[in-house]
């Protein structure tokens, strides 16, 4: 894929709600295959799409690119043999060593995308036009739609789904807004009549998991306020737990007077555990990833990876002379 077509699958995947990196060569030191102004796509799933450089630096880019998509938080990388940089790097710039068998360097930058929240509204109450306006103005994608309209279709596990409905069906409207698992999902009224409509549902025999996933009531506790006061503190509540990161994997684990800290706390851990698992290639010591991609290799029972072939190879040769510098 050329630069252009690069582009054009990062449109489709963006259009589709995909997370992915992309990443820019920036600046080039030969010898190296990756040219300034070169593109490539990383996935999620550490797909790469496009050309960024030879064995040695796409390994490390991946790696580096699924980083940034978890966090979301660009990155400027400086890959090369970290002693040809001395003191000459700039604040800033994280310095990732390359270092087999060519002594070229690149600049890359890599920036996330992450796809633009949908949130769903669901009642037709000014309340719930303010939240909708307030979401459309942060860039968001939002939906108002009446409680007789909204379906399961209406949303999907990525959705944050607002059930403003006000005694108008709630029960109905909430059934089939838990039976679409979205990632966040509050109930807009008191706390009694949350419990009074969780109650139900549990009596119709939804999960206890999947209803202790609800917020009631939805928003920031601010006391005694206005209905686009209310709006706000809905919108709040949603920006805080997207920054916390406990909306991504899966969705929001959070029942009726949980904290949003508590919520946080949740995601962050659901990310941990998610983290793929790295090694160190005993010959040239760059971190590279500890599956299949990582070339494994067997040797008296342990298992090496390698950046690239020409690390592998020479390991084979003289296993002895790297097989105690294995890093996990």
């Amino acid at each position: 894929m050329d630069g252009w077509e690069v582009m054009e699958r990062a449109a489709q995947l963006a259009r589709r709600g995909e997370k992915f990196a992309l990443a820019t060569v920036v600046w080039r030191q030969g010898p190296s295959s990756g040219k300034q102004g070169s593109r490539a796509i990383i996935t999620a799933d550490g797909q790469l799409h496009g050309w960024i450089g030879g064995a040695c630096a796409e390994p490390a880019v991946i790696r580096e690119a699924r980083h940034v998509i978890a966090s979301g938080t660009a990155k400027l990388l400086l890959l090369g043999d970290s002693d040809q940089f001395g003191e000459a790097v700039p604040d800033g710039m994280e310095v990732v060593p390359i270092s087999c068998q060519s002594e070229g360097a690149l600049e890359v930058y890599i920036e996330p995308v992450l796809p633009v929240p949908h949130l769903v509204v669901v009642g037709k109450s000014p309340m719930a036009q303010t939240l909708a306006d307030l979401g459309r103005a942060l860039g968001w994608q939002a939906d108002l739609i009446d409680g007789s309209d909204f379906t399961t279709q209406s949303a999907d596990r990525q959705s944050l789904v607002v059930v403003a409905t006000q005694g108008h069906d709630d029960e109905a409207v909430m059934e089939r807004a838990v039976a679409a698992r979205p990632a966040y999902l509050g109930l807009v009224g008191s706390r009694k009549r949350g419990e009074a409509v969780l109650g139900y549902l549990r009596d119709r025999g939804l999960p206890q998991a999947e209803l202790d996933r609800v917020r009631v009531p939805a928003g920031l506790d601010l006391g005694s306020t206005t209905h686009p006061e209310i709006a706000v503190a809905i919108l709040a509540e949603l920006v805080q737990l997207r920054a916390a990161g406990a909306l991504a994997g899966g969705g929001l684990v959070s029942g009726p007077g949980k904290s949003a800290g508590d919520a946080a706390g949740q995601g962050d851990s659901a990310a941990a555990g998610n983290k793929a698992p790295e090694a160190a290639d005993p010959v040239c010591g760059m971190t590279v990833p500890g599956g299949p991609g990582g070339l494994p290799l067997e040797h008296e029972g342990v298992t090496y990876y390698f950046c690239c072939a020409g690390c592998r190879r020479a390991f084979e040769k003289d296993p002895a002379a790297y097989s105690g510098r294995l890093l996990t």
